[in-house]
C-alpha cells in the first residue's frame, strides 16, 4: 500500500511551484512598471547658476508634468564639462539617470586618452541647443567684411593673428576649418576665457577673435565689430551679419551644440518616452524665452538625427584635429623587462 504522504521530491516540487507562484505577481509588476517609476536625475556638468544650468532647470520644470515625475538637476562641474560621460557610463541604464552632454565631451575623447567612448557608451535622446559663434575685429579695423579678411591674409601669409578661447576649443576649430580651405597660415593666440580675449580684440592686440555670444557686451558698447557667424542661419539679433555657410563655406556650421543622453543599453521605449517629453518641453514658450535670455538658440534634433549628427561631427573633428596635430597619440605598448 502506497503511503498517503507525499515523497520528498514531490514536496520539493510543490514548494518550488508555490514559491514561483507567490513571486510571479511581483516579477510581473516589476516588468510592467510604467516609466518613470521615480524621479529622474539629470547630470549637468557645470556649476549651478550658469546660463546652461539655468536654462536646463526651466526645461526640467517644463518636462515634469509630461513625465509625471520630477527631474532633479545634479551639478557635477569640473574637467571642462566632461564628467558627465563617465558618470553616465556607470549609471543604471533604466532611464532614471540622464545627462546634459556638450559636444566637447566627444572632442575631449579624441584629444585625450579616457576610459570611456561617448559614441559607444552613451545613448542619445535629443539635441537641444547651441550658441552663436562669431568672427570679430576691432571697431577701427580696416577689415570691413569677411572677404577683406581673406584677401588680407592670403596676401600676407603667416601674418594674420587670430585669438580664440583656447587650443582645441570650438572657436579654434571653427576658424581653422574655414581658413584651411584657403590654405591660409596664421598665428593662433589662445586665451583663458572670453574676457581676456575680447579685451585683446578691442585693444587691437590681435587682429581677429572668434568667440561665442560672450562677445555681446563688447559688441553693444561698440568696441568690436561682427563680420560673420558660424550659425546655420542668420541670428535674428544681428540680421545684417552673414553666416559663413552663406558666404560659400559648406558645412561651416559650429555652434557647440549640446543635448541629452542616457547610458548605453537604456531600453528603446524609455529613450522614446524621454525624447517625446523633453521635445515638447523644449518647444514651450517659457523654455525658448530662457534660451533667448542667454543668447542660446533652439537646435532640436530627434534621437535618430542627433545620433547621426554626433557621428558626423566626430569624424569631421577627427580630421580637423589630425591636421592640427591635436589628436591623442596612440598609447605606447608596455616594454618588456
Amino acid at each position: 500500500m502506497k503511503s498517503p504522504l507525499p515523497n520528498r521530491r514531490r514536496c520539493l516540487a510543490w514548494a518550488v511551484a508555490a514559491a514561483a507562484a507567490g513571486h510571479a505577481p511581483v516579477l510581473l509588476a516589476r516588468t510592467a512598471a510604467p516609466f518613470p517609476a521615480r524621479p529622474i536625475q539629470l547630470i549637468v556638468p557645470w556649476p549651478a547658476g550658469g546660463a546652461t544650468d539655468l536654462t536646463l532647470r526651466v526645461l526640467c520644470e517644463e518636462a515634469q508634468p509630461l513625465l509625471g515625475q520630477p527631474v532633479v538637476v545634479i551639478n557635477k562641474p569640473g574637467a571642462a564639462g566632461t564628467q558627465v560621460a563617465p558618470l553616465l557610463k556607470l549609471a543604471e541604464p533604466d532611464g532614471h539617470t540622464i545627462g546634459q552632454v556638450p559636444v566637447t565631451v566627444y572632442r575631449h575623447a579624441l584629444m585625450n586618452h579616457v576610459p570611456w567612448d561617448p559614441l559607444h557608451d552613451l545613448s542619445p535622446i535629443a539635441q537641444v541647443s547651441g550658441v552663436t559663434f562669431g568672427v570679430l575685429v576691432p571697431t577701427a579695423s580696416p577689415l570691413r567684411q569677411w572677404s577683406d579678411l581673406i584677401d588680407w591674409a592670403m596676401a600676407r601669409p603667416g601674418e594674420l593673428i587670430v585669438g580664440s578661447t583656447g587650443i582645441g576649443t570650438t572657436a579654434h576649430l571653427a576658424m581653422e576649418d574655414v581658413l584651411a580651405r584657403h590654405g591660409i597660415r596664421y598665428v593662433h593666440v589662445p586665451y583663458r576665457g572670453t574676457a581676456d580675449q575680447m579685451l585683446a580684440v578691442a585693444g587691437n592686440q590681435v587682429m581677429v577673435g572668434v568667440n561665442s555670444t560672450g562677445f555681446v557686451p563688447w559688441l553693444e558698447q561698440g568696441k568690436v565689430r561682427l563680420l560673420a557667424t558660424f550659425n546655420a542661419a542668420r541670428n535674428p539679433r544681428w540680421p545684417e551679419v552673414p553666416t559663413l555657410r552663406e558666404l560659400g563655406y559648406a558645412n561651416a556650421v559650429h555652434s557647440s551644440p549640446w543635448g541629452l543622453a542616457a547610458p548605453r543599453g537604456t531600453p528603446v521605449d524609455v529613450v522614446q518616452r524621454l525624447h517625446d517629453s523633453f521635445a515638447r518641453a523644449m518647444l514651450s514658450e517659457r523654455h525658448q524665452r530662457e534660451l533667448a535670455r542667454y543668447d542660446q538658440t533652439l537646435e532640436y534634433l530627434n534621437t535618430r538625427e542627433y545620433r547621426q549628427a554626433l557621428t558626423e561631427t566626430v569624424e569631421r573633428e577627427r580630421r580637423l584635429l589630425a591636421r592640427m596635430n591635436l589628436l591623442a597619440r596612440p598609447a605606447s605598448a608596455p616594454t618588456g623587462s
